[in-house]
């Protein structure tokens, strides 16, 4: 019989410590609840000791997501453990994840001290978080650059202290894939307890080494894989979810596995993280990716009019993919049969949602001759973004500009409390101009690191996506992320966004970060 592969999702914690995201607490919940429709065996909900929010956040998932287990990370520290205890106790299944460093470069000079300070530390918190519970992870952080038998001793004394789950981190992308399944290989037969606890694999992609290293692990014995969706994650991204179950899914003579992962939910899920990380997933991205599934040679084009599978190993159906365009909805449609196509295609709205969305559809319908699926995915997510992060609200935007006239634009803005706000301002474009008069209304000042607008779908009437990114006066930075059919209102909406998001979501401390 086949053994499952347990898949562990780091998309909440590791997959948001990608520079320039801050999930807020509703989208966190929100992903939570794609991922436990997803089927992933663990989420790991956030690192509750970084920030009040997170902590929150993480217990709220633990309330009301029930089926997958509930992880919160610790650093190897009482508090770390007792505040990640408070926040997944309310799980179904809550777990505790702790983690120190192991490897001598990282131990000498970030933790500064030697290996049996860390060999008793690390045996001590595990059992401190035994204490609360009988799931504990344990990761020896930097794995792949450690002394093998350092790393052997560690988890010999975690396992022993109550760790039933050991997982070994390719901290910073630098294992090669023979190099870890040999790893792997002495883990089994130089640790005599090992076989008391589940063995996994974190694998970061700074050498672009990460699936091809997941499934090595796999190959070599490791039955749980640390993943995110589309692959975000600190610095290069981690390990994507989709890549390692479609090939596990695809290459059953080489990875004779399964996993309880319900494939047709992968491009939702996809699409979903990639809307609020604001992170776009890349063209030739595999698996999810447009390119994914799309032919450009003419060769290709006549092998799969004659059979799919002559180019295609996968069929897009199972990942959940639309084939073709679904041209179902009007400006004539009724608010019943769209809420009936939102169900269809995975949105589950509240009355209140409905109502904004539908009013949303209603004016692009008459704006747009034909209004597809990926228009209404546009506009449901850019309607539920603005939901979630509610603050200073745009009311009207209205531009001059010319190649003979100073762009100007004038605003006029909603704060918080309710009060409109007029200003206009002058730039060098219109998007600097909206820009500028919007900074003179609320006051802020951040400076704008990242503009990018793309079609959501073919034709001159197609809805334009802004994505931008803004860095206050700490470093820290926020994704805005909006369309409309016209890209200077759609600029405008994304930069409301982000600024609304700097002020709701803050940032962690740097020094709370983690990246096991």
């Amino acid at each position: 019989m086949p053994e499952k592969i347990y898949i562990f999702d780091t998309t909440l914690r590791d997959g948001e410590q990608s520079a320039g995201v801050a999930f807020t607490p509703g989208e966190k919940l929100e992903i939570a609840r794609q991922l436990e429709k997803l089927g992933v065996d663990i989420i790991e909900a956030g690192f509750p000791c970084s920030t009040p929010g997170d902590l929150e956040a993480v217990q709220a998932i633990a309330r009301e997501v029930r089926g997958p287990v509930i992880c919160a990370l610790a650093r190897a520290v009482p508090a770390d453990i007792d505040t990640a205890w408070e926040a997944v106790k309310g799980a179904a299944e809550p777990r505790i994840h702790v983690f120190i460093n192991s490897s001598d470069i990282q131990m000498a000079h970030q933790l500064r001290k030697d290996r049996e300070q860390v060999l008793t530390q690390a045996e001590e918190m595990v059992k401190h978080a035994a204490k609360y519970t009988s799931n504990v992870e344990f990761s020896p952080m930097d794995a792949t650059r450690a002394d093998p038998r350092f790393v052997f001793e560690i988890v010999r004394r975690c396992i022993d202290a109550g760790a039933t789950t050991i997982n070994i981190p390719d901290s910073v992308g630098y294992a090669i894939p023979e190099e870890l399944g040999a790893f792997f290989r002495a883990l089994f037969e130089n640790v005599p307890n090992i076989h008391k606890a589940r063995v996994s694999f974190h694998g970061q992609n700074d050498l672009g080494l990460c699936t091809a290293n997941t499934l090595t692990a796999i190959q070599n014995g490791a039955r749980q894989v640390e993943v995110t969706i589309n692959g975000i994650g600190e610095r290069a991204g981690n390990t994507s979810l989709e890549e390692v179950v479609m090939a596990i899914k695809t290459r059953k003579d080489f990875l004779p596995f399964y996993t309880d992962i319900n494939t047709r939910e992968i491009y939702r899920t996809s699409k979903m993280v990639e809307t609020y990380s604001g992170m776009p997933v890349q063209w030739n991205k595999a698996i999810v990716g447009k390119n994914a599934f799309r032919h450009g040679s003419g060769i290709h084009q006549d092998g799969i009019l004659k059979l799919r599978e002559t180019w295609e190993i996968m069929d897009p159906a199972e990942i959940g993919i639309p084939q073709g365009t679904q041209l179902v909805l009007g400006k004539l449609s009724g608010r019943h049969a769209f809420k009936e196509h939102m169900l269809e295609l995975g949105y589950e709205l509240t009355d209140e949602e409905l109502n904004r969305v539908f009013a949303a559809f209603k004016e692009l319908a008459d704006k747009k001759i034909e209004v597809d699926d990926r228009d209404l995915e546009a506009l449901v997510n850019e309607n539920l973004r603005s939901m979630e992060t509610a603050g200073w609200r745009l009311d009207l935007v209205q531009v001059s500009a010319g190649d003979h006239a100073a762009p100007t634009a004038t605003l006029r803005l909603v704060d918080p409390e309710g009060n409109i706000r007029v200003d206009a301002a002058v730039g060098t474009g219109p998007v600097d101009a909206v820009y500028r008069a919007m900074n003179r209304i609320t006051g802020l000042a951040p400076k704008l690191t990242e503009f990018s607008v793309k079609s959501v779908t073919e034709g001159i009437d197609a809805q334009g996506d802004v994505t931008i990114r803004i860095e206050d006066e700490k470093g820290r930075t926020y994704t805005g992320r909006a369309a409309d059919t016209d890209i200077i209102v759609a600029s405008a909406k994304a930069y409301m966004n982000a600024l609304n998001r700097m002020l709701l979501t803050g940032a962690r401390p740097a020094e709370a970060r983690a990246n096991p």
